[in-house]
């Protein structure tokens, strides 16, 4: 378990009251540092992912596409017929 560190923040007091009913309705009250925490580690995993998808979009990786002929001749016209009920 990683070191815990003690803080003080200040937020609006109908917020904070309305968060300990809400969230204390669920798990016991002296579950409500916990609840924040998650709620911390959810907003950072969001910036964490965020900021890696964003270093694989600046990278410019070709992807090489080839063609493939089908091993059965089909007719996609024919194939959409079908699944359209033959309308």
């Amino acid at each position: 378990m990683s070191e815990k560190v003690k803080t003080s923040l200040f937020i609006n007091r109908d917020l904070w009251e309305e968060f300990e009913l809400k969230v204390g309705s669920r798990v016991r009250l002296r579950a409500l540092s916990r609840a924040v925490e998650e709620l911390i580690e959810d907003e950072v995993a969001e910036l964490v992912v965020a900021e890696e998808l964003s270093k694989v979009a600046e990278a410019s990786v070709l992807i090489e596409v080839k063609p493939v002929k089908p091993k059965v001749p089909t007719d996609a016209g024919k194939a959409i017929r079908e699944l359209r009920g033959g309308l």
